[in-house]
């Protein structure tokens, strides 16, 4: 299930142009499986959007009086915040987080805030001098000091036209955010390295070697890793998708840079030195500290071309196709397997029908030696957003049933974390 399944949430929205967002973010919210949610507008953003376009999306009526006389017992304010998992207020306005962190209660969507016995959110908006104010940052300080918690805001263009921080979060990026807040932090304090994509092998400067692999498998680990968390490095083959929030991204393009980034995580000084040089600036040591979990989900080229031509290699009549010389590529998950004190490792293994998934897939986990091999149909996954999986691991093997990539990248965290925790050898066998 999504986090954010069967949860109940009062959204608040107060006076700026960001309120037109707040609608989307009411439908995404509910298309997430949201059970309730509750628009609770101030007079001001009624200035902006009305009600109407809240209650068709949400179902529910909005409420914006503190005397409302729809409540039965005259306690909006109680009643509203009472029956909520969480207040998302999107977006908070300058005002609104003065009135927040002063305590004060001028109308129904600051007394329920005040009347709450759930986690408050606040996603603010306005514009950059407004956000820079030394007041807003004392307000927005006194705020989180009160366990209040702070979604942004994000940077870039303004309706008043100005360029910089003061802009509300998309609302899908508001959804990400709200779901890894709801999400128990049983990974808190991890640092995991997860791969992603394809990599690319050139033959030439135009062309290469590369499979199919659309990455949407490690950026929904990545994302289900921090939703829990962890704190994660995703080392990203080419793709289009965009990087998960929270997320720090390394781009490569080959399977020796990636190899190259991986090491550079994983060594305190750095890859080999026959290794080609890393596509990340150097790290700090504090960067390079310990990685507790590796899970290599890319789909690295297992060959690359020996000699990949400077120039475009070009056809002419009666010329014959050249002939491609390769040679292999690094085993990323074996080497960070065999590495000393290595991480706990998880790999992935995309397999055909030409022979039993979990006979092949088995005897790749004993030969990289990992305690935990994922295996999939790779013609039945690279660019679908589902999949199935099976899961290998020394006490047999468990399936995954084909679900949404997101759904199974929690549904994996989850089943990573019990693996973890079973006492495991403190040496690595002979």
């Amino acid at each position: 299930m999504h986090p954010l399944a069967d949860k109940r949430f009062v959204l608040g929205i107060t006076g700026g142009i960001a309120a037109y967002k707040s609608i989307e973010l009411a439908r995404l919210l509910a298309k997430a499986g949201a059970l309730r949610v509750q628009a609770v507008m101030t007079e001001a953003a009624l200035h902006f959007v009305g009600s109407a376009s809240f209650q068709a999306i949400t179902g529910e009526p909005v409420f914006s009086d503190a005397w409302d006389p729809r409540i039965a017992n005259g306690m909006a304010h109680i009643e509203l915040s009472r029956a909520a998992d969480a207040i998302l207020i999107a977006p908070a306005s300058a005002d609104f987080l003065a009135v927040l962190a002063q305590g004060r209660a001028p109308d129904l969507l600051s007394t329920l805030c005040l009347a709450r016995n759930c986690p408050l959110a606040v996603a603010p908006a306005m514009n950059l001098q407004m956000w820079q104010h030394p007041a807003t940052q004392r307000n927005v300080a006194q705020l989180r000091a009160d366990g209040v918690t702070i979604f942004g805001p994000a940077s870039g263009e303004q309706a008043c036209g100005e360029i910089g921080d003061g802009r509300m979060l998309e609302p899908h990026e508001l959804v990400e955010d709200l779901a890894a807040w709801l999400t128990p932090k049983k990974l808190h304090g991890v640092r995991a390295v997860v791969t992603a994509g394809p990599t690319f092998e050139a033959i030439d400067p135009v062309r290469g070697i590369t499979n199919r692999s659309s990455g949407k498998m490690g950026y929904a680990l990545a994302r289900a890793l921090r939703a829990a968390g962890a704190e994660v490095v995703l080392i990203s083959g080419p793709t289009a998708l965009e990087a998960p929030r929270g997320v720090h991204r390394v781009d490569v393009e080959s399977a020796r840079a990636m190899y190259a980034a991986v090491m550079d995580r994983l060594q305190p000084n750095g890859a080999p030195a026959t290794s080609p040089p890393s596509a990340e600036a150097a790290l700090s040591l504090d960067e390079k500290r310990r990685v507790d979990l590796f899970i290599g989900v890319a789909a690295v080229a297992d060959w690359r071309p020996a000699n990949p031509a400077s120039g475009k290699l070009r056809k002419s009549e009666g010329t014959a196709a050249p002939k491609i010389e390769c040679i292999a590529n690094p085993d990323i998950l074996a080497e960070v397997a065999a590495l000393p004190n290595a991480p706990y490792c998880v790999g992935f293994a995309a397999e055909t029908d030409d022979a039993p998934i979990l006979d092949v897939a088995t005897a790749k986990r004993v030969r990289k030696n990992v305690p935990l091999l994922i295996a999939n149909h790779g013609p039945q996954t690279f660019g679908r957003d589902d999949n199935s999986l099976l899961l290998i691991d020394e006490h047999g093997s468990l399936e995954l049933p084909r679900a949404n990539k997101d759904e199974l990248a929690r549904a994996l965290v989850e089943e990573i974390g019990q693996r973890w925790s079973r006492p495991r050898p403190t040496q690595r066998p002979a």
